[in-house]
Order: C-alpha cells, then sequence, then structure tokens
C-alpha cells in the first residue's frame, strides 16, 4: 500500500501533491477534488487578477480577491489539505503570500526563483506550512541554512522538480534533455542533504519529487529513491474536476509526442508547452504585444516580449487556444482520456500496489 505523506501535523493518506498550474488550471475544483481523494490540492495563485478582473482593474486587488475566493470554495468543497502556489517571480508574490496565510491555507508551496524570505510572512499563531521548490542539492542546502539562520524556520516539506515538468522550468536549455539533470539523478544528491541537515538539527523535512512523473509506477520508483511524496501535475489536467475549458483539457488528448515542445517564454525561462497555431505566429514574428496590462511577472520586458504571456495563459484557460497555447509536462502526449480524479487516483493506487508486490516477490528483477 502507498504510505502516507506526513508535512508537520498535517497528514496525506495519499502521498500525491497536485502540482499548481497556473493561469486557473487549478483552482478551487480541483484542488479540492484532489482533497478529497486524500492528496493535497493545490491552488495556483498565478493570474487571479486576470479571471477576476471583473472584481476590479486593478490586478493585485483583483489577484488578492480572487486568493480568498478560491480558498473559501475549496473549503466549502473538501476537509482535505489544501495548499497555495506562489511564485518568487510574480510582482505580487508578498500580496499573495499574505492572503494565503490570512486565508489559513495549509501550506505554501513557492519556485520560479528562491524564496528566501517567505517565512518573514509568517505571523504569530499561523499553522500555515512552507514548502519551497528546488531543482538542485546546492538550492535545497542554501534554502534551509538561511531559513534557519535568518527566521528560525525550518522548511516543512522540500519540492524537487525535474526538467520533465510542464510550464516554466528552473533549468537553462542545454539540461533539459541532459540526463545528468534528470529527476531521477538529481533526487538522490537532494534526499542526502536534506537527511544531513535533518541529523544536524533534529528535525524532518519531507522530500516530494515532481516532473514528468506519470503512473504508479514511477511513483513506485521516486519513492524508492528516498522521495516521502510526489508531484503530479499534467495526470490532473485531463480531469473532470479541473478548472480548465473542456478545449484545454482535449488538447491533452489529442497531442502527439512530437507536439510536445520547449518554448522560450517572455519571462525568461524555457518552458514546456503543446504546440499551438499561435506558437507558429510567434516563431513567424506575427506577435507583439503594445504594453504590459497587467505587470505581472517581474523578469517580464514587454519591449523585448513578442507576446503577453499572461493572456496567452488565459486564452487557452478558457478554450481559446488560438489565441493561446497549453504548458504541459513532457508526457502529455501519454493522456488517453479524461476521467475523474477519484477514478485516476484509484488507478494510480492499482499501479502502484502492483509494481511494489512484483519487488517484494522478485526483488532481483527489473
Amino acid at each position: 500500500m502507498m504510505k502516507s505523506l506526513k508535512i508537520g501535523d498535517l497528514l496525506a493518506r495519499t502521498p500525491i501533491v497536485q502540482g499548481g498550474m497556473g493561469v486557473g488550471i487549478s483552482l478551487s475544483g480541483l484542488a479540492s477534488a484532489v482533497a478529497n481523494e486524500g492528496g493535497v490540492g493545490v491552488i495556483s495563485s498565478a493570474g487571479l487578477g486576470v479571471i477576476y478582473r471583473d472584481y476590479s482593474p486593478d490586478y493585485n486587488i483583483a489577484s488578492i480577491w480572487g486568493l480568498r475566493e478560491e480558498l473559501r470554495k475549496a473549503r466549502e468543497k473538501t476537509r482535505g489539505i489544501i495548499g497555495v502556489n506562489v511564485m518568487v517571480a510574480m510582482s505580487n508574490f508578498a500580496d499573495m503570500v499574505k492572503t494565503a496565510i490570512q486565508e489559513k491555507a495549509d501550506i505554501i508551496f513557492s519556485g520560479a526563483g528562491l524564496p528566501l524570505n517567505l517565512p518573514s510572512f509568517l505571523t504569530e499563531g499561523c499553522r500555515t506550512k512552507l514548502a519551497p521548490i528546488v531543482s538542485s542539492a546546492r538550492a535545497a542546502k542554501l534554502l534551509c541554512e538561511k531559513w534557519l539562520a535568518n527566521y528560525g524556520y525550518i522548511p516543512d516539506a522540500i519540492v524537487v522538480e525535474g526538467p520533465k515538468a510542464g510550464g516554466h522550468l528552473g533549468y537553462k536549455a542545454d539540461q533539459i534533455e541532459d540526463e545528468h539533470y534528470s529527476l531521477e539523478e538529481i533526487l538522490p544528491p537532494i534526499v542526502e542533504e536534506v537527511h544531513a541537515f535533518e541529523a544536524a538539527h533534529d528535525c524532518h523535512i519531507p522530500v516530494i519529487a515532481g516532473g514528468g512523473v506519470y503512473t504508479g509506477e514511477d511513483i513506485y520508483n521516486i519513492l524508492q529513491l528516498g522521495a516521502e511524496g510526489v508531484q503530479m501535475g499534467t495526470r490532473f489536467v485531463a480531469t473532470e474536476e479541473c478548472d480548465a475549458d473542456p478545449a484545454f483539457k482535449e488538447s491533452y488528448v489529442h497531442a502527439r509526442k512530437e507536439d510536445i515542445e520547449i518554448i522560450q517564454s517572455p519571462v525568461g525561462m524555457p518552458g514546456r508547452a503543446i504546440h499551438s497555431s499561435f506558437l507558429e505566429k510567434v516563431k513567424a514574428g506575427l506577435k507583439r504585444p503594445k504594453s504590459c496590462p497587467f505587470n505581472c511577472i517581474k523578469t517580464c520586458d514587454v519591449s523585448r516580449s513578442p507576446y503577453c504571456i499572461m493572456l496567452a495563459l488565459y486564452n487557452a484557460f478558457r478554450g481559446r487556444l488560438e489565441n493561446g497555447y497549453a504548458f504541459c509536462g513532457a508526457n502529455a502526449w501519454r493522456t488517453e482520456k479524461i476521467q475523474s480524479v477519484r477514478e485516476l487516483i484509484a488507478s494510480l493506487r492499482k499501479e502502484y500496489e502492483s509494481f511494489s508486490l512484483r519487488d517484494r516477490l522478485f526483488p532481483n528483477k527489473g
């Protein structure tokens, strides 16, 4: 049987963290469905100012309102674990973190940069856990040491994201296909670094690994490498409860392996997406934003950007793929059907248990 994932006083009976996917792909609908199946549901805070712009034309005010609304709606649907993903690169990073804490989110996951000051936002008596997302043992060590030295705080969990993940990637273009940077290669050194920190400070920090984890066998193999949980995003897109438009989900079902491509995002990072006519126009130089409507990402320079990534991702979320594109993980092309979250997690458990049993019965077999 799958072991439970313990993060401080939180206990997820299913050791799966649903990856935070913006813009709008993982909101309260998907997050609560995952939480109800014993996993950790995660609301993405990216782009809420666009989704909730009817509330206010001010992007940040709308974002704060939107995150409060999504957390409220999630709490109405589940008593399970609900987290929020907040990217360091977002211009309203601080306000999103503060809002998540005020609204009593169970855990904040933070990457797309090193969240070195994340513990500074915690308030007295709050129970929100903090989990940085890293891609190297060096980054894991640095965060643990800086958080302890500057705030007397130890990460409640650490998420390791490999280069097969969807969306923006914390890797250089030449590292994405390099086996030396695969999740299976980078995970053990990070686990070792975390164990050394645990031994030195008498604490426990569960490591959660993601990026290309697709099947129950994948989950089993990753846990054998020392992780205590996995992060999965792509598998949850093709679910009935996913918050994206049906056309977005169908783009996964119809994607071929050759449709998955690495793009250079306007925010200055490589990203993985499903090929679209919109991306063809970008490559042909036919796209050019007139101005920056949101100022949503710190590293986005509108004078050099071929398009507004926020609008492109929002259009995709709404199903208007001719005016945007779908971010995805490396295995999105393997998607065969749209199913419920319950059905998906049940199938993952069954696959996991099958490979676990095989390993016990035939320990020396591949």
